[in-house]
């Protein structure tokens, strides 16, 4: 789970990009690709519930996986050479509380997914070429509370434009190992996390809940991610650019501020009998200056100021995601709490900490729908908000995130959302924020 976390201040006419973490657990929920849909080891989806719970290559539905096995199950159809889908939402939002504007503003995104299979050019089926186009518009209300984004599905880099296009090949085993190599969208992996379940256009909206920051991995990366589960536990291992890729081919900076990586394990237990993921990650860098690309100016220290002149940053995230409750009239749908502590070096880091603890689901009486709510509170390293003094007072950032969505049909939903934050910005009062996101699958 990283990507660059956008969030514009308005008031001072700049804004301000952080990183994300990217998933810890392999989570595919039904919006995913079909490429994707062997290597899941957790539940929840937005509209059909959880994914198979499984390590490797063997999955079955949440529900089944504590049933008697069935003696001849289904066999699957046979797999498309070409696979193609589209996710489109449409916001409306606005401060209600606080001392920003109260203007209503309307903005969308598209979120094109094409998987070409080996076979269908004459290579391996076990080859995919995955081609990533998105595209945003509108006016949103990032910025004009918090410096984390609230509106996920919006966040781009600082004067970037509204289109971007990732390109990718993978390579998967019979084992269920997973390699990909070249321009990948790190949003993505935030639809995997079990019980989150949000990537901007399903569940929370919040960039802290969606995609949690660590200001390490920007939001589109170019490398290599590699996957591989085993009985008991997933790893992964990812080398990049952390320079953020957005409109970029990815050969722009060719590793010119250094190399990143990821390292995390996933454990898988149950509880009661239901499952739950627990995860360790390590993350960090060997760039030796503060990341500017993914910062306004107005955040980066002046030249010879006593930040960012250290080399190589380094993170850790413990992160917990537990089923509470499965419903057997239901399959696959249930809920559970989730949470994570976050903790990093320091310079040149722009984030030292972070929590987020919440819960999310499916009611029982309506399981078409989904809710949630959470908590969040973010630093920025105290020796860079002592460089920025004199410039702009800064604190923690702390809010709560409730969203509920109505299931109207398959594939089309409406979430009502209400965000508190109060802001890092110090001169800022505590303000609410209030829309609606309607979200169309094809």
């Amino acid at each position: 789970m990283q990507v660059a976390l956008l969030a514009s201040i308005r008031r001072t006419g700049w804004r301000l990009c952080l990183a994300a973490a990217p998933a810890l657990a392999i989570i595919v929920p039904a919006h995913a690709s079909a490429d994707e849909s062997d290597e899941l080891i957790g539940p929840v989806d937005t509209q059909t519930g959880p994914a198979p719970v499984a390590i490797g290559a063997a999955a079955l539905p949440l529900n089944a996986a504590m049933a008697p096995a069935a003696s001849a199950p289904p066999q699957a159809p046979p797999a498309k050479d070409i696979t193609a889908r589209a996710v489109v939402s449409q916001f409306v939002d606005s401060p209600v509380s606080g001392d920003a504007d109260k203007t209503l503003r309307y903005s969308g995104r598209f979120d094109g997914y094409l998987d070409i299979k080996g076979s269908a050019f004459g290579a391996d089926e076990s080859i995919t070429v995955t081609v990533r186009p998105e595209y945003t518009w509108g006016k949103d209300s990032n910025g004009t509370i918090g410096l984390i984004p609230s509106n996920t599905a919006l966040f781009r880099g600082e004067n970037r434009g509204d289109f971007d296009l990732s390109v990718s090949l993978s390579k998967r085993w019979n084992s269920g190992a997973k390699l990909i190599l070249g321009k990948v969208n790190v949003l993505d992996q935030g639809a995997r996390l079990p019980v989150v379940g949000s990537d901007g256009h399903y569940g929370f909206q919040n960039l802290s809940m969606a995609l949690p920051p660590s200001a390490i991995i920007p939001n589109t990366i170019t490398g290599a991610l590699l996957e591989v589960p085993t009985e008991k536990v997933l790893y992964r291992l990812w080398v990049f650019d952390p320079d953020s890729q957005y409109q970029r081919s990815g050969f722009e900076t060719a590793f010119g501020s250094g190399v990143g990586f990821l390292g995390s394990v996933t454990f898988p237990v149950k509880v009661g009998g239901l499952p739950g993921y627990y995860a360790l990650k390590l993350s960090g860098s060997t760039r030796d200056d503060i990341n500017a690309d993914s910062l306004p100016a107005a955040l980066i220290p002046a030249p010879g100021a006593d930040f960012g002149d250290r080399r190589g940053e380094f993170a850790a995230v413990l992160a917990g995601y537990q089923y509470l409750a499965a419903y057997p009239e239901a399959p696959g749908k249930g809920w559970g709490i989730f949470g994570q502590v976050y903790i990093s070096n320091g310079d040149p880091t722009f984030l030292d900490k972070s929590a987020m603890l919440g819960i999310s689901g499916n009611p029982r009486f309506r399981p078409q729908d989904r809710f949630g709510v959470a908590w969040f509170r973010y630093s920025l390293t105290n020796q860079l908000v002592r460089v920025l003094d004199q410039r702009l007072a800064l604190e923690d950032e702390e809010g709560v995130e409730y969203f509920y969505t109505l299931g109207l049909s398959k594939g089309l939903e409406v979430t009502a959302n209400v965000q508190v934050i109060d802001s890092a910005v110090a001169v800022r009062d505590a303000g609410v924020i209030a829309g609606l996101r309607v979200t169309a699958a094809f």
